[in-house]
């Protein structure tokens, strides 16, 4: 499955331009032949824009979901892209993807929330492992600081995620993640994992790029630099198979022996 990357950080604040540069994105997207298109962390809104969180957030079933729906369904490809989801008085930090007929196929709220910015303005979701199927493959959502916890991977792996999707807005100095750790959480858990970051300087951050789609040989099959960039790669569900048949780090697994550790 073609699988593309949107590097950007878009217009932080104003939802109508960045849903322009959704839509001109997955035009590019589709012209390549992907079947599904990655946006980062909050691309809906804009990540750094403080109050205006609350301001701007959503209902996973909201306008800006029907927006997308559409221009999924006229591209015809699925769409995943990071928003603020509100819920009542409660707003998350939240990825949703929708299909390229324009189903709302699943949505996850972040559940490990990064520094006094995001306590601050987001409530952090429960559900650890949220998936859904795609053309033949189980896709999974996890968001930026929630790969960086091995457990969050390991559910994903234990729950059979064939492409683990993170939209992330990774800041420097932490490129080592992108660079090292994203690789190695598919390695070490033999599924694809996608991370599509933002990119720039945006309030008091300066997001680092880096956007990789990393297979289960720890490989990147496609990496962006430091500037706005769609990139594009293809998951190889017959790869798959046969690493997950060579590497035996989850049938060597002694569950037994790890109840301490939580």
């Amino acid at each position: 499955m073609r699988t593309a990357l949107l590097q950007s950080s878009g217009h932080p604040g104003a939802v109508v331009e960045n849903l322009k540069v959704l839509d001109a994105a997955a035009g590019r997207a589709a012209a390549a032949g992907a079947a599904l298109l990655l946006a980062p962390e909050m691309f809906l809104t804009g990540y750094a824009i403080g109050d205006d969180i609350g301001r701007l957030a959503e209902p996973a079933d909201g306008d800006s979901a029907d927006a997308i729906a559409e221009l999924a369904g006229r591209h015809g490809l699925a769409i995943a892209y990071g928003y603020p989801e509100r819920d009542g008085e409660a707003v998350f930090n939240s990825a949703q993807l929708i299909s390229a007929d324009g189903t709302r196929l699943a949505n996850y709220r972040k559940t490990h929330l990064f520094g006094g910015f995001e306590h601050d303005h987001f409530t952090p979701g429960e559900q650890p492992v949220v998936q859904a199927q795609l053309n033949g493959l189980t896709i999974g959502l996890l968001i930026c600081y929630d790969v960086e916890f091995p457990e969050n991977a390991r559910g994903h792996a234990l729950a059979g995620t064939d492409l683990l999707l993170v939209p992330t807005a990774l800041m420097h100095p932490f490129q080592f993640v992108a660079e090292s750790l994203v690789p190695v959480r598919a390695f070490e858990n033999q599924m694809y994992v996608a991370y599509a970051n933002r990119v720039g300087h945006e309030g008091e951050f300066e997001f680092a790029g880096l956007s990789a789609l990393a297979g289960p040989d720890g490989v990147a099959r496609t990496r962006a630099g430091q500037v706005e960039e769609l990139v594009i790669a293809d998951v190889d569900p017959a790869l798959l198979a046969a690493s997950r048949e060579a590497n035996p780090y989850l049938r060597d697994r002694r569950p037994a022996l790890y109840g301490a550790l939580s």
